[in-house]
């Protein structure tokens, strides 16, 4: 079973119980940018307690490994928890919609793609810069992020909407990385 069946599967399970998802991370700046290899996919979700606790309850029994105690303490943090395709081996990071702005407004702007065969919400390419400059930041300026960061702008260039890009920068203090990427005028 590939990737695409993997993500297929867990988007099914995800529709099943009625949560909304996201994909991020790597995957979306894949999309937007320079590929690269990764053994798993983010996903942002946002369910309900009882949503959450159907889809955890449901998945063993489908191939995947969860721990229930993991996601419910994912769902009081609005942290992450992973789920494991027992037959691939891919991991998916359930990360729960944090309540702050960016977030929020990284939620609303997701955009429908094709992934792989999958129609899933994807982040744009605007909200991935940030979102991966972000954790460039707290990850102490990992090079990997700022690297999909230079892949999203050296292939989106001119489409992106670098005044979105410069409000969020400013507004969750990340200039300097930002720069770094995609020099001081931005």
């Amino acid at each position: 079973m590939s990737a695409a069946e993997a993500l297929s599967r867990i988007v099914a399970a995800l529709d099943a119980t009625g949560i909304p998802r996201m994909l991020a991370g790597s995957h979306a700046s894949s999309l937007h940018g320079t590929p690269r290899t990764t053994q798993d996919f983010d996903l942002v979700i946002d369910p309900s307690e009882e949503s959450l606790r159907t889809l955890v309850r449901s998945l063993p029994g489908e191939g995947w490994y969860v721990s229930e105690a993991a996601a419910e303490e994912a769902l009081r943090r609005r942290t992450m928890f992973n789920v494991i395709d027992e037959r691939t081996g891919w991991k998916f990071d359930l990360v729960l919609l944090r309540r702050d702005d960016f977030a929020l407004s990284e939620w609303e702007r997701r955009e429908t793609r094709d992934v792989q065969g999958t129609r899933i919400e994807v982040a744009t390419a605007e909200d991935t810069i940030v979102a991966k400059l972000d954790w460039a930041r707290r990850m102490g300026g990992s090079e990997r992020h700022l690297r999909d960061v230079s892949g999203i702008v050296e292939v989106r260039g001119e489409e992106l909407d670098r005044a979105y890009v410069e409000r969020w920068v400013e507004r969750l203090g990340i200039r300097d990385l930002w720069n770094r990427v995609a020099g001081p005028t931005g």
